[in-house]
């Protein structure tokens, strides 16, 4: 499928996620960002499953909505959500300063697995369905050995308390990682490999979403 068979091709981003959305239009994608509003603190499960469902439910929720007034074309919806596992255990954002050092206090020198559940809903106008295809992404984060100063002036910036595990990738954060086993980008919130596997599960060309 692409936008100049089938019609103009809508792409939209369930996430306020920057580093999603920045990650998206360094690959020649553009997209439209509608927030779903999920309630992430909703859902339990092991850290593998909660990532995918968390990813549906925000997928599912922007694309009800866009159901409501379809346009002509296609209408791609993307979620995604992350989730920090480490001795079996769910780490989302942390809830407070103080969460994110004990946090980061704990897991310095050590490792974890940062998995990314990803859902893509297609909307045909002409066909009239709703078709959804959903996968999980995962990769092994191993963090440095911040000093508790370091730590305490990272988590006083306010980055840790904003993103899945308490650390970033591509900003301050990165400082104290030292090493990715996987696919870096599932760490950054995204596989755009798993992506286009997702896309071609549906009939949409890759290089038919790339802004030009």
């Amino acid at each position: 499928m692409s936008a100049d068979e089938s019609g103009p091709m809508r792409f939209v981003l369930a996430s306020a996620s920057p580093a999603r959305l920045a990650l998206l239009r360094a690959a020649g994608v553009d997209p439209e960002v509608i927030v779903s509003g999920v309630d992430e603190d909703a859902a339990s499960g092991p850290p593998d499953e909660l990532a995918l469902v968390l990813a549906e439910h925000k997928a599912h929720s922007v694309a009800d909505r866009l159901a409501l007034g379809h346009r002509a074309g296609t209408t791609l919806v993307l979620g995604c959500d992350s989730v920090l596992e480490r001795a079996g255990v769910a780490f989302g954002k942390p809830r407070s300063a103080s969460e994110a050092v004990t946090r980061w206090r704990q897991m310095r020198g050590e490792q974890g697995l940062l998995h990314t559940g990803h859902c893509l809903i297609a909307l045909d106008a002409e066909r009239r369905d709703h078709r959804s295809i959903s996968a999980l992404a995962s990769a092994t984060v191993r963090f440095g050995t911040p000093s508790d100063a370091e730590i305490d002036a990272y988590v006083a910036t306010g980055e840790p308390l904003a993103v899945a595990g308490g650390f970033t990738l591509d900003r301050l954060g990165g400082w104290f990682v030292e090493g990715i086993e996987g696919d870096p980008g599932t760490v950054l919130g995204l596989s755009l490999p798993l992506l286009r596997r997702l896309l071609l599960d549906l009939d949409v060309s890759v290089p038919s979403l790339w802004h030009r």
